[in-house]
């Protein structure tokens, strides 16, 4: 956004100018809320243009009738910042000296601090936040991004921030507020449209993280499959997942697949699992049942050694697979020269970050691979990225080992070996449930192999659409946040997205 700005005064247009398109713009947003203004505003105005904006906001609110006070924490730096409180003071707006009242019941506009922040707030702001927070919650709405968090990581700087009801935001959305360590703090995300010319937002996209918002799915193009294709050229599946510690796993994980529309389904489960879901998902052939040991930790070697997985076009492992397999070597040996999509999940991730050669086994594989681990099991798989935030940490993991990555959290992050990325924003924090990861799984196995027989060949946008579908699934499904209804839901949305493509 810096560089974008840059750009846009370097080809002549005033500063005073873009601030003006910025702090009228963000007037606007909040003029609409009139419930909230009837107490009064005060604008907390930074040092620097976030200040100026605020001011800007200011004027504009007090010209409309609003009664509008200012605070100013920190000394003006920024002459243009300077002018506008100038001319506020002309116009009689009030500069309180004193350190508001953070129990008043008037609406807070936080103008402090906005991009490009790195230092913690000064601890008197910290204080003032968190009192404000406590006292009035919902009553106060920040500017570009709330004070005290990091615009490129969403990280908290202080031990305390601004926690807004609203983030009004200038130009791009900034990387940090859909971050999930800011959700608790950027509330509502509205965006100012500063008139970016197309050629730069041409330019900028390529490199950028790219959000994934509801309506995106219309845009997806779904892998083209020739209409007289038969069921074996329309994705072979294989699943290799459930315990009888994880007996519902397996089953959510079949609807799934089932949901993608792939054109054959099969499955290797305990025969604990197996023996009760041919009845639920008579669509899936059961192959031999995946033995156990008597420690009850199910083996993948018996079946790599008779099942010929050449026949597969993506195999999906680990969904309620149970602890860690004490021969994974031999599996990562049939496995590495398997040439369609591998698809590891849970259990399958943990077999390989407890084995001697961790994720660099995935340097050995002859096909593509997909990882769909939460946190904790990314984690075990990359400890080196401790340090790092979900987004950073994913697209460092991608470029490192040449696997595609979704990280799932509040907003799932997708990333690939040659540094694209997408995140999917606007989620549904109820669906935050048990068996969701394990629908997710089966959904984009059976979406990775139509990729691999479609015409343009597979892509980790099939990934990253395969998180967004499941994720607006949850977001429009009526009658439950379970996995199972959600389900039903997902294919119906998936019938309709294949129906546009069949000539």
């Amino acid at each position: 956004m810096e560089l974008l700005e840059k750009e846009i005064l370097g080809s002549g247009m005033p500063l005073a100018a873009l601030m003006e398109k910025v702090g009228q713009g963000m007037a606007r947003c909040i003029l609409q809320k009139p419930t909230l203004l009837n107490q009064g505003v005060l604008v907390l105005v930074g040092p620097g243009h976030n200040g100026g904006d605020g001011l800007v906001v200011a004027r504009e609110l007090h010209l409309a009738g609003v009664k509008v006070e200012i605070w100013i924490p920190l000394k003006i730096s920024k002459v243009l910042t300077s002018k506008h409180l100038e001319h506020l003071q002309w116009l009689g707006v009030k500069n309180i000296n004193e350190v508001p009242k953070p129990k008043e019941n008037n609406l807070w506009i936080d103008a402090i601090f906005g991009v490009a922040q790195r230092r913690p707030l000064p601890k008197d702001l910290v204080d003032l936040l968190i009192a404000r927070q406590k006292f009035q919650p919902g009553r106060l709405i920040s500017l570009d991004i709330p004070s005290g968090v990091c615009s490129n990581t969403g990280k908290s700087l202080s031990h305390g921030v601004a926690v807004s009801s609203e983030t009004i935001t200038a130009g791009f959305i900034k990387q940090g507020l859909v971050q999930d360590a800011a959700l608790s703090n950027v509330g509502k995300i509205t965006r100012v449209d500063i008139g970016i010319p197309q050629y730069l937002l041409n330019a900028s996209v390529k490199s950028q993280l790219r959000v994934l918002l509801p309506g995106d799915l219309e845009n997806f193009t779904w892998p083209y499959i020739p209409p007289n294709a038969m069921k074996y050229r329309r994705g072979r599946v294989l699943i290799i997942a459930g315990s009888k510690e994880y007996l519902g796993a397996a089953f959510l994980t079949l609807i799934g697949a089932l949901a993608s529309g792939a054109g054959s389904i099969k499955a290797s489960l305990p025969k604990c699992v197996s023996e009760g879901l041919w009845h639920k998902t008579p669509e899936v052939v059961f192959l031999d049942c995946l033995n156990s040991s008597e420690d009850e930790r199910n083996c993948l070697r018996s079946l790599l050694e008779k099942e010929d997985i050449s026949k597969f076009d993506a195999i999906l492992i680990g969904p309620g697979l149970g602890s860690k397999d004490k021969e994974w070597d031999f599996s990562a040996e049939v496995l590495s020269r398997f040439s369609g999509l591998l698809v590891l999940d849970a259990d399958g991730l943990n077999r390989v970050a407890f084995s001697d050669s961790s994720w660099h086994w995935f340097k050995q594989r002859q096909g593509p691979t997909w990882i769909t681990p939460h946190f904790h099991e990314f984690l075990r798989l990359f400890p080196e990225m401790i340090d790092l935030e979900p987004l950073s940490a994913a697209l460092k993991a991608a470029n490192s080992s040449g696997v595609s990555i979704l990280l799932k959290g509040a907003h799932t992050v997708v990333a690939d070996p040659v540094g694209h990325a997408w995140q999917v924003i606007e989620t549904l924090p109820l669906a935050a449930r048990c068996g969701l990861g394990d629908l997710l799984a089966g959904y984009a196995t059976g979406i990775g192999s139509i990729g691999i027989l479609s015409e343009d060949g597979l892509s980790t946008e099939m990934l990253a659409f395969a998180a967004l579908a499941h994720s607006e699934a949850a977001r429009r499904c009526t009658k439950s946040t379970s996995a199972s209804a959600i389900a039903e839901v997902l294919a119906q949305m998936t019938r309709d997205l294949q129906l546009r493509n069949v000539p």
